[in-house]
């Protein structure tokens, strides 16, 4: 067996990252900018007011309450048409830009219309009041996102708001995801003897895409030698990373060994942890090809261990693995000696102490789908006894850990 460091580290030196390429603002989301985006123009462009209410010069609200006249209403997206001069003022509705002349707003609660043409105001008011100056979010040269931050849809807006179309950002992944197996079906026909549904296609499909990556289905291929052969090689001239599941144990004599020992260059791991002892890694034409366990609690960890940081930082990210935290064991966690790293199925919550609390989400058995899927959480048992209730585990996090009030927070 090897460690799950040495094998992590033979699949991340294999995997670059990929080279910064323009990208659509619109499909950016979530993708590594690859180089600094500087202002090139002023957010807000002109001064505006950040009220509903009347452009004034602040002289004029002294010794308020004031009547001034009302010269015109300036709506947002409109240019004033007047400047404001002593005594008058101009109505004013949030985002509109500034008239000429006038230095400050009184916001529309604190006036009264006298008539048409004239209000009353009703406060004095400071210059700059309620007027948000050009430049007041961002300014020309100002460096307003730095390479490696991963684009969120704030920073999309950002962009958006400085006339940007494009930016230089790590592409986003197309991952190909095969199953193989005469016994594999889909649909929920009536299973004949010895077949099984695929879950784990559509379940390591939905990692990927969760991994940021774009997702192709490449179908279930039949045990013949030309249907893999076939599906692996319209995988790699497609995708930039290919998924497969089974066949990757010592004992296994599974056609996917022998097609990918003869069209790649392949490395056929056993690994110190529980689940997810056997994988599979290696290049075919150049393309890296992931070998996961056929049991499906063991196909998910292994991709969550090996496959999701290595797709993440072929993507750019820095940060390649889910969070980890330190969480009380809110019962035992038992187990033996065996020269492993046990990965235990919990369910995370944030207790009333502050603190994440863990417990076993069900039957450990790397069969068992259904226990996985009330997981929220890996608790992370090195070698040895195991955890007594009330004890401290490491947790990797694979989603939100709720509240007693069921709310998500965060845990940090």
């Amino acid at each position: 067996m090897i460690s799950l460091g040495a094998a992590r580290r033979h699949v991340l030196d294999r995997v670059p990252r990929r080279a910064p390429v323009p990208v659509p603002v619109g499909d950016a989301l979530g993708l590594v900018l690859g180089e600094d985006v500087v202002a090139t123009e002023q957010v807000p462009p002109f001064a505006n007011t950040a009220m509903d209410g009347f452009a004034l010069r602040a002289t004029d609200a002294a010794g308020a309450p004031v009547e001034l006249e009302i010269l015109e209403t300036i709506a947002a997206g409109h240019a004033p048409t007047a400047e404001v001069g002593p005594g008058q003022a101009s109505r004013i509705f949030t985002g509109a830009p500034m008239p000429s002349g006038a230095d400050a707003v009184v916001m529309v609660e604190r006036t009264e219309l006298v008539d048409e043409r004239h209000v009353r105001v009703e406060i004095e008011v400071p210059v700059g009041n309620h007027v948000r100056p050009a430049g007041d979010d961002l300014d020309v040269g100002a460096v307003v996102l730095s390479a490696g931050e991963v684009l969120s849809a704030a920073h999309l807006g950002v962009l958006c708001s400085l006339g940007v179309g494009s930016v230089l950002a790590h592409p986003r992944l197309t991952v190909g995801v095969v199953s193989t197996g005469d016994e594999l079906v889909e649909g929920g026909q009536p299973l004949a003897p010895g077949q099984i549904r695929d879950s784990n296609r559509r379940t390591l499909l939905a990692l990927a895409a969760g991994a940021g990556c774009d997702v192709v289905d490449l179908g279930i291929a039949p045990d013949t030698e030309e249907a893999i052969t076939a599906a692996i090689r319209r995988g790699v001239s497609t995708c930039d990373a290919v998924l497969t599941s089974g066949g990757v144990s010592m004992g296994d004599i599974d056609l996917v060994k022998v097609i990918l020992d003869r069209i790649g260059d392949m490395r056929w791991m056993q690994i110190a942890i529980k689940p997810a002892k056997p994988f599979a890694f290696g290049l075919v034409d150049g393309v890296p090809v992931f070998g996961f366990p056929g049991n499906p609690v063991s196909s998910m960890v292994s991709f969550e261990l090996l496959g999701r940081p290595a797709l993440r930082q072929a993507m750019g990210h820095t940060s390649l693995d889910r969070p980890v935290v330190r969480a009380v064991a809110d019962g035992a966690f038992d187990r033996r000696p065996d020269g492993k790293t046990h990965f235990a199925r919990v369910v995370a919550r944030h207790g009333a102490d502050g603190r994440v609390h863990v417990d076993s989400a069900g039957g450990q058995g790397s069969h068992q789908l259904g226990a996985m899927a009330a997981a929220n959480a890996l608790a992370v048992l090195p070698d040895g006894d195991g955890v007594a209730t009330g004890g401290e585990v490491d947790t990797l996090l694979l989603g939100d850990v709720p509240s007693e009030s069921g709310l998500p927070i965060d845990p940090a």
